[in-house]
């Protein structure tokens, strides 16, 4: 199988959007039907660098996605971390490694930049993808808060 990994462009956003909207917790935040919102957030990343937003291509089709920042903190010696958010891999391509290969992908990346640590959330609710992330090595080490402002 071969994969293809990038930065994604405008026109893949309709792909990225079906994605995240494809299980019980995104069907109820995301609205894939317009893409208004997702166009002005994905200028925002893009003109961002510390932002990049990937998508992962298998024979010409966007398969997977995820949206990997950069952070640089005082915390642990002035450390930069890498930050992976909004994994996605197409619900027909599940199980086909494609999910393990791009955060082998996020990882390199994050080495590349110099980064000393890369971390992620989860919803507690998401427990397969607990499983996966065991699986790769990742530690629930710590508890996360978020607070609703209102605003999407």
């Amino acid at each position: 199988m071969t994969l293809t990994f990038r930065k994604a462009r405008a026109d893949d956003l309709a792909a990225i959007v079906a994605m995240l909207s494809d299980d019980p917790l995104g069907q109820a935040r995301e609205a894939a039907g317009d893409l208004t919102p997702y166009r002005a957030a994905f200028a925002d990343i893009e003109a961002d660098p510390n932002q990049f937003l990937c998508v992962v291509e298998r024979e010409g089709a966007v398969v997977g996605t995820l949206q990997l920042s950069f952070i640089r903190g005082l915390s642990r010696g002035g450390a930069k971390r890498g930050l992976i958010e909004a994994v996605r891999v197409a619900r027909e391509c599940r199980g086909m490694g494609i999910g393990r290969a791009l955060f082998e992908w996020a990882i390199s990346e994050c080495l590349a930049q110099g980064c000393g640590m890369v971390q992620l959330t989860t919803d507690k609710s998401r427990t397969d993808a607990h499983r996966f992330y065991d699986a790769l090595g990742f530690e629930a080490s710590h508890v996360g808060y978020k607070l609703a402002l209102g605003a999407p």
